[in-house]
């Protein structure tokens, strides 16, 4: 078990790296800013909470290998199933190539956060074209597999948590900016992609009215 929990922590370290330390780099080098904007909304508002919700998940992913490592027992039935935990380990590295898959296909407009008052592209290509928020279904894929690798409390409550904060995220900052920024554009394109996988979560009723 300590192998496995050795190695969620080596990945979960890896994936925070590249899709946050890495990313950032490139992106001022390439724009001249990293892209962190930090929590949105007043303290105690859904969008501050989205954005404190999300570091205390990442804490969390980190947190969970290391409890383990410790002696933090595994769920009742997760037991120590090779099978399991390679599962994890596949789901977990196919998650973080599609974080960075996905952030690479935002280009420019990539962010951690939202600013109000910004206006970047409106990114419609490559995964974008099938589903409106691929970097956060790759990340939630990407901390299943850890969860898998060490399926302890503390990891389920982590992933759960993850969810908890881009559902967030995307229904009470980001689709209401880009809905502001982009207008007619931004609801045809909802009536076309997925929220976070092809087909659910498409807005038909608003891009009707934007037609209208």
């Amino acid at each position: 078990m300590n192998n496995w929990a050795w190695t969620a922590l080596a990945l979960f370290a890896v994936w925070a790296a590249t899709a946050f330390g890495i990313r950032a780099a490139v992106q001022r080098r390439r724009t001249g800013d990293a892209g962190f904007r930090g929590i949105s909304g007043r303290p105690g508002s859904a969008a501050w909470w989205a954005g404190v919700l999300f570091v205390l998940a990442l804490l969390g992913g980190a947190a969970a290998p290391a409890a383990a490592l410790v002696g933090m027992p595994a769920l009742p039935g997760a037991g120590d199933g090779t099978a399991l935990h390679r599962t994890g380990l596949a789901v977990a590295l196919a998650g973080m190539a599609a974080t960075l898959v996905a952030q690479s296909g935002m280009g420019a407009s990539w962010r951690v956060g939202v600013d109000a008052a910004e206006h970047t592209e409106l990114v419609t290509s490559g995964l974008f074209a099938y589903v409106r928020n691929p970097v956060f279904t790759a990340m939630t894929v990407t901390a299943a597999g850890l969860a898998l690798m060490v399926p302890n409390a503390l990891a389920v409550l982590a992933w759960l948590v993850l969810v908890l904060a881009i559902e967030l995220q995307v229904r009470v900052v980001e689709e209401p900016y880009l809905a502001r920024a982009h207008g007619p554009a931004y609801a045809d394109y909802t009536a076309r992609a997925g929220r976070f996988v092809p087909g659910v979560g498409r807005h038909t009723c608003a891009a009707a009215a934007a037609g209208a």
